[in-house]
């Protein structure tokens, strides 16, 4: 059976917390714009991503590994970005629409490095797996909303 190592474990937290971020990052974006479209997406995008961190957090805990709390500097340091860019920008929506794609791409990128991962349990690839499909299947709709904010 496979297991957990502290390398996987700490993969993982940094997922959560890169997922709890971007939960953060939605919701002030949807917040942050007028265009309905744009913010019935980024309210949805917030939703999803509180469910994926919190089944995320669930299977973490699973399999005895401690979860770490907190968000990370980097992504506070995306979310002041588009606060400023939702402001000074003329075209906040497109603004916002193009931090988001940006973040998912970004996103991936990390769901990919987790699940590149040997030692993984069948759960957690299959979460993983499930949660990077929907990711990417949302970019392709944001590159098309891109195209109308």
């Amino acid at each position: 059976m496979s297991t957990y190592t502290d390398k996987v474990g700490n993969k993982l937290n940094a997922l959560l917390e890169k997922t709890y971020d971007a939960e953060k990052g939605y919701k002030k974006a949807a917040e942050n714009t007028d265009n309905m479209v744009l913010k019935t997406f980024f309210t949805r995008k917030s939703e999803q991503r509180y469910d994926f961190g919190h089944n995320l957090k669930t299977e973490i805990n699973s399999f005895g590994q401690n979860i770490d709390k907190g968000g990370s500097l980097a992504a506070a340091a995306h979310r002041t970005w588009m606060d400023v860019k939702a402001f000074v920008s003329s075209n906040s929506a497109e603004s916002m629409l193009e931090e988001a794609i940006r973040g998912e791409k970004a996103a991936i990128d990390e769901y990919k490095d987790v699940l590149s991962e040997t030692n993984l349990p069948s759960s957690t690839v299959t979460l993983l797996t499930q949660q990077m499909n929907q990711i990417e299947l949302d970019l392709a709709k944001e590159k098309v909303m891109e195209n109308i904010s």
